[in-house]
């Protein structure tokens, strides 16, 4: 099933990509006046590939997910190859260390040194990369000047990518003849897309089939990241039992009523219940550590993903929560019709990962 919109014809664009574990989702955009303006956009889901139903999350083999790649943008409309692709948060290592004060050019050497303590494989496996964290007393005056060493040495967010992963990657990519200029973690396309500037410090839910992914993010830069090992599937997979009726049909149901389904539906409205209280309860475990580690509260809850688009999620989460709660509007970046632009809030949050790694695509042409 896809879900598309061609907008405009015109070279000099560019793709973001995003390869879920239950669709497959692209955008098209280029720059015009200084505005990234969209194309087209489209999502295709993954199951039938696998044999499953629409919804399901499934582990496909390369070729699977290169021709679910080549059909979508095929069904988008899609005008170019240039891209840059997205690659799951479960297929990386991401963590926060802490080095000694040196001179700036020791610091990959050192960085390298303390990763081993962390990355259970030879760093030769992995491709590597890592970002120095400002300290909030550097925030209010940044002349441009190379940080110093203080006694307090760095804080240090570190990435790394098994190079099998990004071998698979590069030739799905090549055999969809497509021309990836990067390739990041999802988290990172989801920031650039969904996190306005300013010094809020927010936490992102972002629900997908399989899994559900929490990260905070303060001035811009990560500061935290968990994965719950539980996503929609489980949602639709413990009502089908529940209810003993066929996946399909819980899928249905779920995205029918939701929490809205009003007393007859009772039933339904618990077992959903049952299952955000618990992602729910994970992380408020994540907001209280963050909390508890920096002494700084989290301002606002944004929701990305296609589990969040669940009736009646948002009221649960303000519950949970107790802050404000508010949808991902990563189409909000771009240039859009206007007389589209339910469409686009309704679509944002399942898109926000594609959108981000366009965006960053699109800043990289001259």
């Amino acid at each position: 099933m896809a879900f598309l919109s061609s907008l405009f014809k015109k070279e000099s664009s560019v793709l973001g990509i995003d390869i879920g574990s239950s669709a497959v989702k692209v955008v098209q955009i280029r720059k015009k006046r200084g505005k990234a303006v969209l194309e087209t956009y489209g999502e295709l889901a993954l199951g039938p590939y696998g044999g499953v139903e629409i919804g399901r999350a499934v582990s496909l083999p390369p070729e699977k997910i290169t021709e679910a790649v080549v059909d979508i943008l095929r069904e988008s409309k899609t005008t170019t190859k240039i891209c840059g692709a997205a690659l799951p948060l479960s297929a990386s290592l991401i963590t926060f260390i802490s080095i000694p004060p040196v001179p700036d050019k020791q610091v990959s050497d050192v960085v390298s040194i303390e990763a081993r303590k962390y990355i259970p494989v030879p760093l030769n496996e992995v491709l590597l990369d890592y970002s120095i964290i400002p300290r909030e007393e550097n925030y209010a005056v940044d002349d441009g000047s190379p940080a110093k060493p203080t006694a307090q040495g760095k804080e240090v967010l570190v990435v790394a990518i098994h190079n099998d992963f990004i071998n698979q990657y590069q030739s799905i990519m090549a055999n969809s003849m497509l021309q990836p200029s990067f390739y990041e973690i999802e988290i990172f396309s989801s920031i650039r897309s969904v996190i306005d500037q300013g010094v809020a410090t927010s936490m992102v839910i972002d629900m997908g089939a399989r899994s559900t992914k929490l990260y905070i993010v303060e001035r811009g830069m990560l500061r935290s990241s968990h994965i719950i090992n539980k996503g929609s599937q489980d949602i639709t997979l413990s009502l089908s039992k529940a209810l003993s009726i066929s996946v399909g049909e819980a899928e249905t149901m779920k995205r029918t009523y939701g929490l809205k389904g009003g007393p007859e539906y009772k039933e339904l409205t618990e077992i959903i219940t049952v299952n955000l209280d618990y992602m729910f309860y994970e992380a408020n475990a994540t907001l209280l550590n963050y909390q508890k580690k920096y002494n700084k509260n989290v301002n606002r809850i944004i929701l990305t993903g296609g589990g969040v688009l669940l009736k009646g999620f948002t009221d649960l989460a303000k519950i949970s929560f107790q802050t404000e709660v508010i949808y991902a509007d990563p189409f909000g970046k771009l240039e859009t019709p206007a007389f589209l632009s339910q469409e686009f809030a309704e679509a944002g949050p399942e898109f926000a990962v594609a959108i981000g790694t366009a965006l960053r695509r699109l800043s990289e042409l001259p």
